[in-house]
């Protein structure tokens, strides 16, 4: 790896006031809307920064009082940076950027590397920006096809823009485009590539559904046989799914179709997806009774086929919707309460191995209480270990533990970029 960043250690960065922050951020905001400015003709995302050999990824976590912004290859902290509260991360899809879902809105995080457009790679110290996506109650952020669509579930606005534009935010914030709801939602939308918008039915006491919009934003299906509606995923073909408390509504081709739990409640809240696979895998819940977060079951919906399964993890492993993701060949790792990385077959849900790396946990209280995460980029798996306040990036076809880390602080949310 050729680093040229100072090593003399982590800067840290004590953030103003975020009132100040999100004032100056809203008129940013409006300037870019009403403009419809995008990175500057002399982009200065191609001059600033030390170049690199290769793209170099950045994981940012979340920790009571601050965020730490990591090497992606050796763990080492790039940042230690003062923010207050519990804030939630996503990617923002131009592989430099994370989206912290703060009071005012989704604050831009740079991590500090990234690839421009001429394929130059970059790094420089990362920064958390006074720029924001203004939302009430942000909530989930979704990136396909080099669009960015965030969803405000304190209005049920949705708001989309081109990924690629928020790459350079020396002119502020890109342009953007806001739909609104029918009514204030916990929500999710999705605009796939010919422009259409799935976005959820509800209201602030029930959810019911979605609805396909075409490109002018005219209503073109909907359904509302999906009860408590939540979380979305994109597998193979645009085939998007959503998940139900009794089963999975699959949008295909203009068409939406419900795919029924094979348990009376039957409920998924998120799926993990590829664009190179039809099978969508889910979390699953067959008790409605149950406390606390822990999951045993995963349910494998085959979008082209339109057919779910449900399989079963091994015995004495569970898992929370922060443990689940998707390998670089389509395969579904799984951290479990065992401490291992159980790797399934997608077709079949059988396990081709387990790699134990952290002590057994047992999940959280409250969904918002730290406990162990997972997320894969490329062929390695990031995985925290709360107990110990340590991150592992592990080798996610052999098992072998790259690097180590172990932070001040213990680490919450997680987000990856690819540099």
């Amino acid at each position: 790896m050729n680093h040229l960043l100072d090593r003399r250690g982590p800067r840290r960065v004590r953030r103003a006031s975020f009132a100040l922050a999100a004032v100056a951020s809203s008129a940013l905001l409006l300037t870019a809307c009403s403009t419809g400015s995008g990175p500057a003709a002399d982009d200065p995302s191609t001059t600033a920064g030390a170049e690199v050999d290769s793209a170099q990824p950045r994981i940012a976590l979340t920790y009571d009082g601050g965020l730490y912004v990591l090497d992606g290859a050796t763990l080492e902290t790039e940042a230690d940076i003062d923010l207050a509260g519990f804030n939630r991360l996503n990617p923002a899809g131009d592989g430099r950027h994370v989206l912290v879902s703060t009071a005012g809105g989704w604050q831009v995080l740079d991590t500090g590397a990234w690839t421009t457009a001429d394929g130059a790679h970059r790094v420089a110290d990362p920064e958390l920006t006074d720029l924001v996506f203004e939302g009430d109650t942000p909530g989930h952020v979704v990136r396909h096809e080099g669009r960015t669509i965030l969803f405000a579930d304190g209005t049920g606005d949705t708001t989309v823009f081109d990924s690629a534009d928020l790459l350079d935010t020396s002119g502020g914030l890109p342009e953007t485009e806001t739909i609104s709801s029918p009514e204030a939602h916990h929500g999710v939308s999705i605009e796939l590539a010919d422009g259409t918008l799935l976005t959820t039915i509800g209201t602030p006491d029930e959810r019911t559904g979605v609805r396909a919009l075409d490109a002018d934003r005219t209503e073109i299906a909907r359904s509302e046989d999906c009860p408590s509606v939540h979380g979305e995923g994109t597998a193979a073909d645009e085939r998007v799914v959503f998940g139900c408390t009794d089963g999975v509504l699959v949008y295909d081709d203009g068409a939406f179709t419900k795919i029924d739990a094979p348990d009376a409640y039957g409920r998924t809240g998120n799926a993990y997806v590829t664009d190179t696979s039809p099978i969508a895998v889910g979390d699953y819940n067959d008790d409605p009774d149950a406390e606390g977060y822990e999951l045993h079951r995963l349910v494998l919906t085959d979008t082209e086929a339109k057919t779910a399964t449900v399989v079963d993890l091994p015995d004495g492993v569970a898992y929370t919707w922060r443990d689940v993701a998707r390998g670089p060949d389509d395969e579904i790792v799984v951290l479990g309460t065992d401490g291992a990385l159980h790797v399934l077959d997608e077709t079949t849900g059988a396990e081709t191995a387990s790699y134990p790396v952290i002590d057994p946990w047992e999940g959280p209280a409250e969904w918002q209480d730290a406990h162990p995460a997972l997320i894969v980029q490329g062929g390695t798996a990031y995985v925290t270990d709360t107990a110990a306040s340590s991150i592992h990036a592990v080798d996610v076809a052999t098992g072998e533990v790259l690097a180590t880390t172990e932070l001040p602080e213990v680490p919450n949310e997680i987000a990856v970029v690819t540099g």
